[in-house]
């Protein structure tokens, strides 16, 4: 089952089970895969999971924004609220990397490439994202690269 359909299937139940929170986290997904769609592949068409994983991941950093916004103006309710949403985003998401998997495939991949300093990172990225698939951030990828790259 596809992602986008595994979302419509889990819509109709919190729609069932009146989970209103749930329900409107679910809302705003599935528009922003609707506008991704339109965007990517017309109207007709249908993500790849990897395209719908990439527009999950797009709203949780929204969230991670907002709530880091919240905290700084002392809105911790609306934090919560953000953080209760990133929580049912999550479940769309592929396992993430552990560390020390994210950093063993940087180093082998600046091994493949050759890359020796900074210089190189484009490469090093452009090599990595096949790799990682959507299941590490691309912030903690680039600190990671760099990291080894400036040793």
């Amino acid at each position: 089952m596809s992602l986008q359909k595994r979302i419509d299937e889990d819509l109709k139940d919190a729609m069932r089970a009146k989970d209103a929170a749930r329900l409107s986290v679910l809302r705003l997904l599935k528009a922003a895969l609707k506008n991704a769609t339109i965007e990517k592949v017309g109207a007709d068409g249908e993500l790849n999971d990897a395209d719908a994983i990439a527009v999950v991941r797009k709203q949780v950093k929204q969230r991670q924004d907002s709530i880091e916004s919240f905290e700084k103006g002392g809105r911790a309710e609306l934090a919560e609220k953000e953080k209760a949403e990133i929580a049912v985003l999550n479940q769309y998401l592929p396992q993430a990397m552990s560390v020390a998997e994210l950093q063993k495939i940087v180093a082998d991949t600046i091994r493949e490439v050759g890359a020796s300093s900074r210089a190189q990172m484009g490469a090093v990225m452009k090599a990595l994202q096949p790799k990682i698939a959507g299941r590490a951030d691309g912030k903690t990828l680039s600190a990671e690269v760099s990291r080894q790259l400036g040793s």
